[in-house]
């Protein structure tokens, strides 16, 4: 009986054994099936979680976020709204029974809204359109009291009413004089021309819609009872006996909020509805500015008035639940975008501005406390806490994006409450629990909530949008290391082995090098520069080193960059390179391909003129000529702040550092990617190092998008740009 047993074991092991699915490599495809979870969005009753996922359509080229939802608990997710139409940013009513959204149903988008029955966790009837502006909408909040609807709209700034935009907008598209006349400076930003239009901030009266006429005594002028209406103007919400016209709160030639690659509103309104705090920057040169301001102003109207003081940026205004405060980030220093970033309070009722994290101390462990050298990401206010004044923050810190909470007393103590090494990011609490999103190295955006703080739990994961399909990919974790880089400071830096690693084997090397260059590498994902994609195609080893000037680090270490472009970063660069050659016997130093973009791009250009230790080299929208890419950038700050000023004043700075200077050097063979959109790096970079390089005779190619500026983002342009730039990689180190 034992030897039936142990040969039926012996059977049904073999048995599973080649059943068990077998885990792949990662492909382009797969990333591309991936699902893009938002920011999470919970219910006032704490049951559910509504949030925006992006699905890509490769076939189609195309991208388009639905609107899904989760119990608070964990659970499946479902769609919420079965439409074809892309919809996103969803947010609840104070009460919890309506939801709006920013819906492309209509062309430009527009706020939607539907009634929500928060038992069964679902949309109740047909949702209806609340705008219907010539400028389109987008970025809705709501009024904590439930009366107004505060949004973004781009409008002309000498046009009084929206007759006005929607006439200019319709000459321009039918002139067929396609010139345009700059009469300043940020006519393009980033990768489109502005046509000298500014973002606004809007309110409209919750009841209102864009498919009937609403009743007389049921709005007033926007954020006024109508006990208190008076005459409407044309810009009020009053009664005129047709739809309630958005009322503009942030008239003039000002950007509400200014120009942002995402991340928390900009904008807020207080807890009794009757005040919107905004960022907006009102220096007379804007190009040369990084001094974006906090300004409050009714919402029924009036003149606003500016709270902040610092000369450096201040942004992410949020008023604390009972109102008392109102807080944002900011930095000390004008001109300098990588500046660290503080979190101040503001008392309302004294007019204090109170900064409680510039000399606040961190206790890591018992009996281990110093000073807090982190720059503040997403925050939350805790509801109902015990403790007044008490926020969650995000911050970066070595590699990683943790969780850290501090009550907003002189002299309390910041604590790291994450214990993971992974990217938080987008934290609410909603009086209940702690939402936010996680994502590392190996896994997408998943919502995770944490019943926080006193429960004793753990954070605990509320979606499962990608579990199926990772499940199925053979993921490799990431591993750091550090070493003694430039002036002997310590440098960290990661690796990412190939799927089916063997330590025996030798693998060639796809050395990154991040952007910013105030940037970081760590323990998060990317849809762009996917190290484990990089992995996997093709089997290689891939290195990673957060040189001088990166953030998480301490202040001091990301100044360090600045007017040293090629000096520090380079040296930790060729230190960390040496170091990895000499640890992990498995990497070949015979292939080996450095690859970057933004500064990492510049960096690329940089190794061609001085080192010849790469088999090739990949130079993604990066500077090659400092001089000229002064006159073609957009945000002249960034190159003052970098190089000390403008070429005719530091023009020995700039031709130290530059990589054309170098270009009798160049042997490397080298990929130049750049795209004609790009307004940050101009595309005359790319076509001058490309010249150059062919000019000498360098082995080169050149990979152009006519349609993507300095991040590649249509599915089947990133398609293509993985694929050449792995296959010049093979082309050179297989």
């Amino acid at each position: 009986m034992k030897t039936f047993i142990g040969i039926f074991l012996l059977f049904a092991g073999s048995m599973f054994a080649q059943t068990a699915p077998q885990k792949h490599p990662f492909t382009f495809e797969d990333m591309m099936a991936l699902k893009r979870v938002g920011a999470p969005v919970p219910s006032p009753d704490g049951k559910w979680v509504v949030f925006d996922c992006e699905d890509v359509d490769l076939a189609a080229n195309t991208k388009i976020s639905h609107l899904w939802i989760v119990p608070a608990g964990g659970g499946a997710s479902h769609r919420l709204n079965p439409t074809p139409n892309h919809e996103e940013r969803p947010r609840f009513s104070p009460d919890g029974k309506r939801l709006i959204w920013t819906s492309k149903a209509t062309d430009p988008t527009q706020i939607w809204m539907c009634d929500f029955d928060p038992n069964a966790g679902a949309l109740v009837g047909k949702p209806h359109q609340v705008t219907n502006i010539s400028t389109g909408a987008d970025g809705a909040i709501w009024s904590p009291d439930g009366k107004n609807i505060v949004f973004v709209s781009a409008a002309y700034p000498d046009c009084k009413d929206d007759t006005c935009n929607k006439q200019r907008d319709e000459e321009v598209k039918k002139s067929k004089v396609k010139a345009k006349i700059f009469p300043r400076l940020l006519y393009r930003h980033w990768n489109a021309f502005t046509e000298f239009k500014r973002s606004h901030l809007f309110v409209i009266a919750a009841d209102a819609r864009a498919d009937r006429s609403t009743d007389i005594l049921s709005v007033g002028p926007a954020g006024v009872t109508p006990a208190e209406s008076r005459p409407p103007d044309k810009m009020s919400g009053g009664p005129t006996g047709k739809m309630p016209v958005p009322r503009d709160l942030t008239p003039g030639d000002h950007d509400v909020p200014p120009f942002s690659l995402g991340g928390q509103d900009m904008y807020a309104i207080s807890p009794d509805g009757q005040e919107v705090a905004y960022t907006s920057n009102i220096d007379e040169i804007e190009a040369t500015s990084t001094n974006n301001e906090i300004f409050i102003v009714p919402i029924a109207g009036g003149p606003p008035r500016k709270i902040s003081t610092s000369p450096g940026a201040d942004t992410t205004p949020l008023y604390s639940t009972e109102g008392k405060y109102l807080a944002w980030r900011s930095q000390a220093r004008a001109g300098f975008e990588a500046d660290k970033w503080r979190l101040l309070l503001y008392d309302r009722s004294t007019g204090r501005i109170h900064d409680y994290t510039s000399k606040a101390l961190i206790a890591d462990a018992p009996n281990r406390v110093h000073n807090l050298d982190v720059s503040v990401g997403s925050f939350t206010w805790l509801k109902g806490s015990d403790l007044p004044g008490e926020i969650v923050f995000v911050a970066e810190r070595r590699g990683h994006s943790p969780l850290f909470e501090f009550v907003a007393v002189p002299g309390a103590l910041v604590h790291q409450i994450s214990r993971e090494n992974v990217r938080f990011d987008d934290v609410i609490h909603d009086g209940r629990a702690l939402y936010f999103t996680r994502q590392s190295i190996d896994a997408p955006n998943e919502i995770w909530a944490w019943e926080f703080p006193g429960t004793g739990k753990s954070p605990e994961p509320v979606t499962h949008m990608n579990d199926a399909l990772l499940s199925q990919i053979d993921m490799q974790p990431l591993e750091s290391f550090t070493f003694k880089g430039a002036n002997d400071e310590e440098v960290q830096g990661f690796v990412v082995k190939p799927p089916g690693f063997d330590p025996n084997k030798k693998y060639p090397l796809k050395f990154l090098i991040h952007g910013g260059p105030q940037g970081a590498w760590g323990d998060e994902w990317t849809y762009r520069w996917n190290a484990e994609l990089f992995a996997a195609t093709g089997n290689y080893v891939v290195v990673t080193i957060n040189f001088h000037g990166s953030t998480g680090y301490g202040q001091k270490f990301t100044d360090s960059i600045s007017g040293d472009w090629g000096g520090k970063p380079y040296v930790d660069l060729m230190k960390g390179l040496d170091y990895v050659e000499k640890t992990y016997p498995f990497i070949d130093k015979n292939r080996e391909a450095a690859l970057g973009a933004s500064y990492g791009g510049y960096m690329a250009n940089w190794l061609l003129g001085h080192t010849n230790r790469f088999k090739c080299i990949v130079s993604h929208d990066g500077t090659f000529n400092a001089e000229s890419a002064y006159g073609t950038t957009e945000e002249l700050w960034f190159m003052n702040w970098e190089f000390g000023g403008p070429p005719w004043k530091k023009r020995d700075v700039y031709r130290k550092w530059s990589p054309h200077e170098y270009a009798q050097n160049f042997k490397t063979p080298t990929l130049v990617v750049h795209g004609q959109n790009d307004y940050r790096l101009d595309v005359s970079q790319g076509f001058d190092l490309f010249t150059t390089l062919q000019v000498l005779k360098v082995p080169s190619k050149m990979l152009y998008f006519p349609d993507e500026g300095h991040w590649v983002l249509k599915p089947q342009n990133s398609q293509l740009w993985y694929k050449t730039v792995n296959d010049w990689v093979d082309q050179w180190c297989k």
